[in-house]
């Protein structure tokens, strides 16, 4: 079963480079097509869903790989929450985006007021954009409606996320209590112990594989309410830079421990 769990997972990756590329082409081409980029996002959450369903198949008796994968890098790893990512950190990208780019912004004018001697006409760009990824309408050009919708979908996602952990720690308390504990204390005396306790387990990996579910429930419908608020162009961008991310931390962990082990 890991095996199949493992290579559900190196075709999400292979999907995630792919539609990494074909976003970058479709922001950084001169005329953007709303049609065709809201084409493309409908691609990459239809298979967002369709990952979250095959997690949701391969969990139902081994849900414990997807807590801790092996797949995974230990950096990753150590950064999981319910077998992924925070659905908030979706919302913390756009923020993170969107101040970056004002930063970029405000750099480039001071630069080319201040330090170039550059003056510039009325009606004048700075040259430069506003440092989105793909180029076009950048992530600072977020509206006032926007952010606001953006600000009250974090508090939503935040009370879902805080529901979800109170109850995986329900869960993992749960493992001290009986008949686990008892089974173990008493391990060499009862020799039917091991049977109550994979009984036991095995009803752990089932909740655990519900949580997962939700997890990734969460996930999704966070991202396309994200999804619903930006322009076509700035989701496009976003999801560019969340999968970029996503990229860029596996290849983190990996060159992490390459030199770890060099190291020894």
């Amino acid at each position: 079963m890991e095996k199949v769990q493992q290579d559900c997972y190196n075709e999400w990756m292979s999907l995630q480079a792919k539609r990494m590329t074909e976003l970058k082409q479709a922001l950084s081409s001169g005329e953007k097509d709303d049609a065709e980029l809201r084409k493309l996002i409908r691609t990459v959450v239809g298979e967002f869903k369709d990952y979250a369903a095959k997690r949701c198949k391969h969990s139902r008796r081994f849900s414990s790989n997807y807590f801790a994968p092996t797949w995974n890098t230990c950096l990753e790893n150590a950064l999981l929450w319910m077998g992924g990512c925070r659905p908030s950190s979706f919302i913390r990208l756009v923020y993170a985006m969107c101040g970056s780019q004002i930063e970029l912004r405000l750099t480039n004018f001071l630069r080319n007021n201040n330090i170039d001697g550059l003056s510039m006409e009325d009606g004048e760009t700075d040259g430069g954009g506003g440092g989105s990824i793909g180029g076009g309408e950048p992530m600072s050009d977020l509206t006032a409606e926007q952010l606001f919708k953006i600000n009250e979908l974090h508090i939503k996602t935040v009370e879902e996320e805080n529901k979800l952990t109170k109850r995986s720690a329900s869960l993992q308390e749960d493992t001290a209590d009986m008949p686990i504990a008892v089974s173990a204390f008493y391990k060499e005396v009862i020799g039917e112990a091991d049977v109550v306790v994979e009984r036991a387990l095995d009803k752990h990996e089932e909740d655990m594989a519900g949580l997962l579910a939700e997890a990734d429930k969460l996930r999704l419908t966070t991202l396309t309410n994200i999804l619903e608020i930006l322009t076509p162009v700035q989701a496009a961008d976003f999801l560019l830079a969340g999968k970029k991310r996503h990229l860029s931390m596996h290849e983190w962990g990996r060159s992490r421990e390459r030199r770890r082990l060099e190291a020894y």
